[in-house]
């Protein structure tokens, strides 16, 4: 039988994996979960499968499932799913700065026995970062280089007139913490490195609006006692949401895949 998982959201990220499930024939789409108000439109969208405005209106036992929403998603729904014993892949990883909910997430999935699943999102190198933080690290940063389009709605429209720039502008340098706090929907790759790495505290964050270029480029850096890591990606961004590189849609399938595959990578 085809697993079928729970599906959160209805965004960009959430329509790549409808695609690659209905391509694929993997997995399925066994229900969507979306805000109450939003049940019905959303329904009207992807008839015949079930669209739910709230996890009391699940009638299956999903194989895992997947958020790809928002920040209040993962507050809404992450730890109940995990107490039900289902398995959670997160997007929304930037969530993960507020520390309460980082610990009731982790309380969830040791209480139901089911994993809390981070996808590596638009960067590579995350699991060579892990394994550093075995033998010391001492220096972790990332930097986020994208066309001022992909900062419309963030804070960074109070720090630089987007529209005018001629010449790359860093408009923001911080923690990772505060990073994903302000940027909820351009930070979680900042989100990614600090909990694969030193934590959101000691993570340093560059955010750099570029009208030269058009790729969302993402780079680490990180030295320790294995050596030192640099590590850049030109991600080509989704068409539909110029805040999202496509290696963060292709990494939550990744994650997906990596539950239900006999083998695993």
């Amino acid at each position: 039988m085809t697993p079928q998982i729970l599906l959160i959201g209805h965004g960009a990220i959430a329509a790549e994996v409808r695609h690659h499930a209905a391509q694929s024939g993997l997995y399925g789409i066994g229900a969507v979960l979306v805000r109450p108000e939003r049940q019905a439109m959303v329904q009207r969208e992807l008839d015949p499968v079930p669209v739910l405005g709230s996890l009391q209106q699940l009638g299956f036992q999903p194989a895992l499932a997947a958020e790809c929403a928002s920040h209040s998603a993962v507050r809404a729904h992450g730890p109940a799913l995990l107490r039900k014993g289902i398995d959670l892949v997160v997007a929304s990883i930037g969530a993960l700065a507020d520390d309460a909910l980082y610990r009731d997430l982790k309380a969830a999935a040791r209480e139901g026995r089911a994993q809390l699943i981070l996808p590596a999102g638009a960067v590579p190198g995350i699991d060579a970062l892990n394994a550093a933080m075995i033998g010391g690290l001492e220096q972790a940063s990332y930097t986020s280089r994208k066309p001022p389009s992909a900062w419309r709605g963030t804070p960074a429209e109070q720090v630089v007139r987007l529209d005018d720039l001629r010449k790359p502008t860093v408009h923001y340098t911080g923690s990772a913490r505060a990073a994903a706090r302000d940027y909820p929907k351009n930070a979680n790759v900042a989100a990614t490195v600090a909990l694969a790495g030193l934590g959101f505290d000691r993570t340093e964050v560059r955010m750099i609006a570029d009208p030269t270029v058009t790729e969302n480029i993402h780079e680490i850096s990180a030295s320790g006692a294995f050596g030192t890591m640099h590590l850049t990606v030109r991600g080509k961004p989704l068409a539909s949401n110029p805040k999202t590189s496509s290696l963060a849609a292709y990494s939550v399938i990744r994650a997906i895949l990596n539950r239900i595959a006999p083998l695993v990578i």
